[in-house]
């Protein structure tokens, strides 16, 4: 299930990011080893993590995935192996929340991407993925919760 759209203007994120692009189907071998990565350095740089972790797609995934999975943080990590430091810029989006496992996401962005046509949007391309309850906070995934961000085409 997914919420109905809210269209709204973000402002600048410091992130720490892993860049990464992987054939579609390694996605799920990449995912769990980068955010653990991730985390470990900014956790050895003593850099507090501000919010939920989140993947940035950076074209719309298609057979290759390109994409960071990102750490909104309070202050500028210092690059260390793969991990680099990052700015999710202001940008004005339109969003919706998905409740629900995470095999249910490609479904939930098909109907986020008819709903944003339906109601005349235009999209850049790429897409925000925002993992704000998972299976870390509770093992029932129908209390799961990914935000799910398209930014709008300036007009």
């Amino acid at each position: 299930m997914i919420e109905p759209l809210r269209v709204l203007q973000t402002k600048p994120q410091l992130t720490a990011v892993i860049p990464i692009a992987v054939p579609r189907e390694d996605i799920r071998k990449v995912m769990g080893p980068g955010l653990t990565e991730l985390k470990a350095a900014v956790a050895a740089q003593n850099v507090v993590v501000t919010g939920p972790w989140f993947t940035h797609h950076v074209r719309n995934p298609g057979e290759i995935f390109d994409f960071e999975i990102c750490l909104p943080v309070a202050t500028l990590v210092a690059p260390v192996n793969r991990v680099k430091p990052g700015q999710r810029p202001a940008m004005n989006i339109v969003q919706t929340t998905y409740h629900g496992g995470y095999e249910g996401l490609g479904g939930a962005w098909e109907e986020f991407i008819g709903m944003i046509r339906a109601a005349g949007h235009r999209t850049v391309d790429g897409l925000y993925e925002a993992y704000a309850v998972g299976p870390e906070a509770s093992a029932d995934p129908k209390a799961w919760r990914t935000v799910l961000s398209k930014e709008l085409v300036e007009v």
